[in-house]
């Protein structure tokens, strides 16, 4: 009976297939094979039919149709006879519907989960990026729940343009005279080219020439776009009079790239939008500034690193800013245009712009997202990633003295755990060049266990109902605090670890 105890969903891989099953029904290389119980094990296993008729498959068949119910049980049966004829052991009908339920309920699991950033990089691309304050949380609700004024202008009973409900907000928060708003910052710097420079040439500096993830590049987009890519000046070092000589006929506009993404430092010049505006319009050529990532906010005065403001770049000389929403700003996925009506109304008739629009919800988070900037004094409390860019030393290092006795007792003394002092960084390409003193819980193996695997340890962590994700640095398994919001569900599950699985 040995090998009865281990048939579960571990012992027969999942071969669950989804839609209908009448076509296997049909096909005779899916009829059961026939077998002698007097000679062959296999003989003693129950049919799909009595399966289905066993009480607890009715409660199976109640949560996920019988089509599905019936699918998973021809596929539990099938491997079933593969195993008892290796081991010569027939597993009984509990387990067999035992397995075929823990089957169903894992194909079920939503594949977008909720997990705990803690790898240290608080604006995480691959985690999902900024989280949502809770006023974003609600209006976006209302937005799903109920008919809204989407393009429905209510005091002229007449239909209206969508991205009124955030435009006034993004000329207060930066100077420009308009702005619209588009699904990502790559999509802006689209749609602007494609508006302003098809068939044309754009000047941009070789130092500007950046990827932006995903191997994405600013050369691609442009080309995408229609634009001709002119490069000026050299990777570390570009001049006004590099500008200049790029200037001719076909010359549509010129283009200036914050490298949000990355650094350079030592023999380097680069023009600012002050002197390269001055160019432009001179040449009656705008001016268009990718920020990328984008921040509404003087970070400096938060203790961070500079980041320039598109309110900075257009009083500088930019015609139009385009930048980020679900990074720096905290907001949802978006990307943003401000800058001169004109240009504006030029943009916002391009087709192309229907293509790349927003939905209702998007447009909700970001409206209750941008009204949190209206007061300086709470912004950083009220959005999460402000809050945890910003966080005192002093708070987490309290966080961890909390956590190491629980993380300790659910390791067991095959491991070391100690707090870490670690650096954080803001993550999604922003402040490249910043880096947050932190403070981490950091788990090795012990003295006398020195085959304990790090990587292990975080197979483990990302194996909880509320994966865990943390960084493996070494013999060391790393979980940067700075982002730790819930701290009651993080301990609640350690008892849950399990340490023994593989990795």
């Amino acid at each position: 009976m040995a090998a009865l105890r281990g048939f579960d969903s571990h012992s027969f891989p999942p071969r669950l297939c989804r839609g209908s099953t009448s076509s296997r029904n049909e096909s005779p290389t899916h009829r059961p094979t026939v077998v002698n119980a007097r000679h062959d094990p296999r003989g003693k296993l129950p049919s799909v039919d009595k399966l289905l008729r066993e009480p607890a498959t009715a409660a199976l068949i109640a949560r996920h149709g019988r089509a599905r119910v019936v699918d998973a049980l021809r596929d539990v049966l099938q491997q079933a006879r593969e195993a008892t004829k290796a081991h010569g052991a027939a597993p009984g009908a509990k387990a067999m519907i035992d397995t075929c339920s823990r089957r169903l309920v894992e194909d079920a699991r939503p594949t977008l989960r909720r997990v705990f950033n803690l790898t240290g990089t608080v604006v995480h691309t691959n985690l999902g990026r900024a989280l949502m304050p809770q006023a974003a949380v609600d209006a976006v609700a209302l937005a799903m729940t109920n008919a809204v004024n989407l393009e429905y202008d209510l005091a002229a009973g007449e239909r209206g343009e969508r991205d009124r409900h955030v435009e006034s907000l993004l000329c207060e928060l930066t100077g420009a005279e308009a702005a619209l708003v588009v699904n990502n910052n790559a999509a802006a710097v689209f749609l602007a080219l494609n508006t302003l420079a098809l068939g044309r040439e754009v000047p941009v500096s070789r130092g500007e020439l950046v990827e932006i993830g995903g191997t994405f590049r600013v050369p691609d987009i442009m080309k995408r776009a229609g634009a001709t890519l002119v490069e000026v000046g050299t990777t570390n070092r570009t001049h006004p009079a590099d500008y200049e000589a790029a200037i001719g006929p076909a010359t549509a506009l010129l283009m200036k790239v914050h490298t949000s993404n990355y650094h350079i430092t030592g023999f380097t010049a680069a023009v600012d939008e002050a002197v390269l505006g001055a160019i432009a319009h001179r040449h009656r050529l705008p001016l268009v500034t990718d920020l990328g990532s984008g921040s509404l906010l003087d970070l400096e005065r938060l203790g961070l690193p500079h980041e320039p403001t598109p309110r900075e770049k257009l009083a500088q000389g930019a015609d139009l800013v385009t930048f980020s929403g679900d990074k720096l700003l905290g907001g949802p996925q978006a990307g943003i245009i401000a800058g001169g009506a004109a240009l504006i109304d030029t943009l916002r008739h391009n087709p192309l712009k229907r293509a790349l629009r927003v939905g209702k919800m998007t447009l909700a988070a970001l409206e209750a997202v941008l009204r949190a900037y209206r007061n300086p004094d709470t912004v950083c409390a009220e959005l999460p990633a402000l809050r945890a860019l910003t966080r005192p030393l002093a708070s987490i290092e309290q966080q961890a003295a909390r956590l190491l006795a629980p993380l300790r007792d659910a390791l067991g003394a095959r491991y070391a755990v100690w707090i870490a002092t670690v650096s954080s960084q803001p993550g999604s390409g922003a402040l490249p060049a910043g880096s947050l003193e932190s403070r981490a819980l950091a788990a090795g193996p012990a003295q006398a266990h020195t085959g304990v695997d790090a990587r292990a340890l975080a197979s483990a962590f990302r194996a909880l109902p509320v994966p865990v994700i943390g960084r493996v640095h070494g013999d060391a398994f790393i979980l940067d605090l700075r982002g730790l919001g819930d701290e009651e569900a993080f301990i609640a599950q350690l008892r849950l670890l399990n340490l023994e699985a593989p990795a």
